[in-house]
């Protein structure tokens, strides 16, 4: 193996991909932004070794990557609560982790959290596309997702000095996931859209970097059209949480679609974006109305009953 800054690809999980703060300025063409689903992780890892946020990172889905040293490297490895090794000793996660050439890293399967995220000190020197090395899953735009037996070059991206060797963060738990919404544009097309605020969602297997697909619960009320139009094709944020006709909601995240015709019922505000997008099949999520948010139809009780 060449000796040189950077890392074999030995095995990758279910799916990693490089990820950036997305690319900007294409959506007059088609293009989505994209980027870290997990924001506030990417950017840790980042800090961590030293980086500018927008330097590259990996985005792992629950883990099972495996990473070999060609050369003296610096990492972090932040997100989702996977077990970290090197050469089977463990070390911290959130923490600076330097390899040694021919040294291995693992990260084993998360028991909490959906992504975890790796940086390398200087970023991985790789083309960007459009001006990011994000790789978006939806349009396919972007480095392709990493293989066995790629070898990821560092960089010289280095922003910023790494002062701290660890960074004291809160554990990701499968607890229940609190969204806080600002309800419209179509929320007048439901005929209760504080149902949308009753009793908790769970996060469905078919969650992945374009949305969080939602389940409601039998005990809860769905969410009921009563408007039978179709809409035009409209401009679509993220954390819109548009409604299809089976009534279960999509919060669109990193890789949604720019525009889309289904209804939005609501939006959830960006500083709760990274939680839901670190929820995994299973968890529970539950939506409370952001200060400010527009009330129709309040209904007069509200459940207290908890997952």
């Amino acid at each position: 193996m060449t000796e040189r800054p950077g890392l074999l690809v030995t095995a990758t999980g279910p799916l990693s991909t490089f990820q950036d703060l997305g690319r900007v300025g294409w959506f007059a063409s088609g293009v989505g932004v994209s980027g870290a689903a997990d924001r506030g992780s990417h950017a840790l890892a980042n800090r961590l070794v030293g980086n500018l946020d927008s330097a590259a990172s990996i985005e792992c889905l629950l883990g099972g990557l495996e990473l070999r040293a060609g050369g003296a490297v610096t990492l972090a490895v932040t997100g989702a609560a996977a077990p970290i090794t090197v050469d089977q000793t463990a070390v911290g996660h959130s923490t600076v982790i330097h390899l040694d050439a021919g040294q291995t890293l693992r990260i084993g399967m998360a028991e909490a959290g959906l992504r975890v995220y790796i940086a390398i000190r200087g970023g991985f020197d790789i083309d960007p596309v459009l001006g990011s090395r994000s790789r978006d899953t939806l349009s396919g735009i972007g480095p392709e997702p990493l293989s066995a037996g790629m070898y990821l070059g560092a960089g010289a991206d280095r922003g910023r000095s790494a002062s701290i060797d660890v960074a004291p963060v809160r554990a990701m738990t499968t607890a229940p996931v609190v969204a806080r919404v600002v309800l419209g544009p179509r929320d007048d097309w439901f005929a209760e859209p504080h149902d949308l605020f009753v009793g908790w969602w769970e996060i469905s297997d078919r969650t992945d970097r374009i949305g969080a697909r939602l389940i409601r619960h039998t005990d809860f009320p769905p969410l009921t059209r009563f408007n039978d139009k179709e809409l035009p094709t409209e401009g679509m944020p993220l954390g819109a949480i548009q409604v299809p006709p089976s009534g279960e909601p999509v919060v669109f995240l990193a890789d949604h679609p720019i525009t889309g015709g289904y209804p939005v019922i609501g939006t959830v505000v960006d500083d709760d974006l990274d939680s839901l997008a670190q929820a995994r099949p299973g968890q529970c999520v539950i939506f409370r109305a952001a200060p400010g948010a527009r009330a129709h139809h309040h209904r007069p009780h509200e459940d207290k009953r908890t997952p």
